[in-house]
């Protein structure tokens, strides 16, 4: 049995805010939007092979294993690179799926990140970035691993230095549709564009917000919930939610007062992702 390198973090993102610009000629909404991870997500575990087969385990529960961005980031990373080798892959799920935490992105980038180092394939970040990017918009934020203020459709990523507070985040227990949410008659799309938002906080907001607590009552109801502990806001689309904490106790409190229905877990606000560090560990 081929030895595995373990504990390659898959972070969760935020959105601290998610502004639409304007609906493009492709269908595509103009975005901008600001990305910072968080110190907690999914765990990849990869062993190497040398018989070019890519296999996970366990399979993410109503997903196609070979529809999996994490199999499709591997093989694409074959394709890419004509390498033969292969890997057996473990995945540890501990992202809610269609949260709006970018948990299947964050999977994507660090498959990509992990082979290209496993397989000594020595692929610079921006061709790794551009393989991230024909998987999905938030796939290259993950690859990069900086904090970013992201415009276009999400891959236009520049990278900024804020806060890093402690956020309770908060899972209904649902999953918002990303495709209802963009084609929503009501959506605000016509937030101007902010120069440095990052120095803007003031005006930051998720322009989805008002679309989805109007379609869906359990992300109404959660968000009701948490602004009585915090400021809040909604990341991506949804369904998560997030408060915004000065300190690790307070965080820890209300997420201790959660009401049973929901899940949540407290977490450190991170401007470099967890994923860079991995890298420079054997």
């Amino acid at each position: 049995m081929p030895e595995f390198s373990r504990n390659w973090p898959a972070p969760a993102k935020l959105n601290l805010f998610l502004h639409i610009n304007g609906r493009r000629e492709d269908g595509f909404h103009e975005l901008q939007s600001l990305f910072q991870f968080v110190d907690h997500g999914d765990l990849l575990h990869f062993a190497i092979t040398d018989d070019g087969h890519i296999s996970l385990t366990p399979e993410v529960e109503g997903v196609n294993h070979d529809d999996n961005l994490i199999v499709r980031a591997a093989k694409l990373l074959q394709q890419h690179s004509g390498t033969h080798q292969g890997a057996l892959i473990e995945l540890k799920k501990q992202l809610p799926m269609g949260g709006g935490l970018g948990g299947g992105s964050s999977d994507a980038a660090t498959t990509l990140v992990a082979l290209n180092q496993l397989w000594q394939l020595n692929l610079s970040v921006d061709t790794l970035a551009e393989l991230g990017l024909s998987l999905g918009a938030d796939v290259p934020v993950f690859v990069r691993g900086l904090a970013s203020v992201a415009d276009g459709v999400g891959e236009k990523l520049r990278p900024v230095e804020v806060e890093e507070p402690w956020y309770l985040v908060v899972a209904p227990g649902i999953e918002v549709s990303t495709a209802e949410i963009f084609g929503a008659p009501d959506l605000i799309r016509d937030s101007a564009k902010l120069a440095q938002p990052e120095f803007h906080q003031t005006q930051w907001r998720n322009d989805c917000v008002g679309a989805v607590i109007k379609r869906y009552g359990q992300v109404a109801n959660a968000l009701a919930w948490l602004i009585e502990y915090a400021p809040s806001q909604m990341t991506g689309t949804g369904s998560c939610i997030f408060g915004t904490f000065t300190n690790q106790e307070d965080a820890q409190y209300a997420l201790a007062e959660l009401p049973s229905e929901w899940q949540g877990f407290v977490a450190r606000g991170r401007n470099r992702s967890p994923l860079l560090d991995r890298t420079l560990q054997p």
